[in-house]
């Protein structure tokens, strides 16, 4: 699918984007499909990733003990009273949701896209479980479906990697996503700032690198601490760094401006459960939180891929 132009005044933001590809409204619901991953299963790892519980972002109506039909219409309804016309994107979020053989991955998301008003599917995986029949599959499916495909590529700094337990490399994110590309998919990132190790300063020598990245849409969160995970018994042993509001702010205004001005921003936080979140406790809504960032990048005059035009 061909990326059409978006002309936003700051930002090239993902709700003007989404509007420009339907002809409707469209949300995401998010699926549970029962997927684990290789760095808990053993395969690379056990334990996941040192920062990672899944029921920070599982909304309620995802429940994976229920078929897919089922948490795609409990989150229609969940949905349903803001729009009457509303559309759906079955978003495949929980865990890694391409590990698993051809065939049942075939079936599920067939099975999703099989719901009345679906009208595509968002895959959340990761780089190293992603093999050329699947994107071949997946290139086909999207000549009939809005197809995107999501990496969790969280750090372009390997030391980090390993920190985190990650389990891949920077290296075959880059590898991973360019063959998404060269398919013609769409292709999404997410990436975390403010990791154990990354200050602004490797923040900021890390954007023209992700923005370098064939990505068509990427996914900015803070650094959360959540209660239970490893990232939590750390941080209680040497406390790392972690941002206030308006210190992250200021590094998103500044991250921007070293991403290229076609490249689709879809957040920049992340908002967990206040009983599951340590750190940081901000009292932000994700609403907020982007209007006071606008309100910065307004007062400021900034733009995304300002620095880079500046420096041509």
């Amino acid at each position: 699918m061909e990326l059409n132009k978006v002309n936003t005044p700051y930002y090239n933001d993902y709700g003007t984007w989404i509007r420009e590809q339907f002809n409707c409204r469209v949300q995401k619901i998010s699926i549970d499909a029962g997927f684990t991953c290789p760095n808990r299963d053993g395969r690379i790892s056990t334990g996941g990733c040192s920062f990672c519980d899944n029921r920070t972002f599982n909304p309620q109506y995802c429940r994976r003990q229920e078929p897919l039909r089922q948490q795609l219409e409990a989150g229609k309804q969940f949905f349903a009273h803001k729009y009457p016309d509303m559309k759906y994107l079955a978003y495949f979020q929980a865990f890694t949701n391409t590990y698993a053989p051809l065939s049942q991955l075939k079936a599920l998301y067939e099975e999703a896209l099989a719901v009345d008003d679906i009208v595509g599917i968002v895959i959340g995986t990761r780089p190293d479980c992603m093999s050329d029949e699947l994107l071949d599959y997946l290139a086909e499916l999207s000549k009939r479906t809005f197809v995107l495909v999501e990496y969790g590529i969280e750090s372009a700094n390997n030391d980090t990697l390993r920190h985190i337990n990650r389990g891949h490399t920077f290296e075959q994110s880059a590898e991973a996503i360019q063959r998404t590309h060269e398919r013609g998919l769409l292709c999404g990132a997410h990436i975390i700032l403010g990791l154990p190790g990354e200050d602004a300063t490797e923040s900021l020598r890390q954007a023209p690198i992700i923005s370098g990245l064939p990505i068509d849409i990427l996914k900015i969160h803070q650094m959360q601490i959540i209660r239970g995970t490893r990232l939590a018994e750390e941080f209680a042993a040497s406390p790392f760094h972690i941002y206030t509001v308006e210190e992250y702010i200021d590094l998103i205004a500044n991250y921007i401006q070293l991403l290229r001005p076609n490249l689709v921003l879809e957040r920049f936080v992340s908002q967990s459960p206040k009983e599951l979140l340590i750190a940081p406790h901000w009292g932000l809504k994700n609403y907020e939180f982007t209007n006071l960032l606008m309100n910065h990048l307004r007062k400021h005059s900034i733009r995304q891929g300002q620095f880079l035009r500046n420096s041509e």
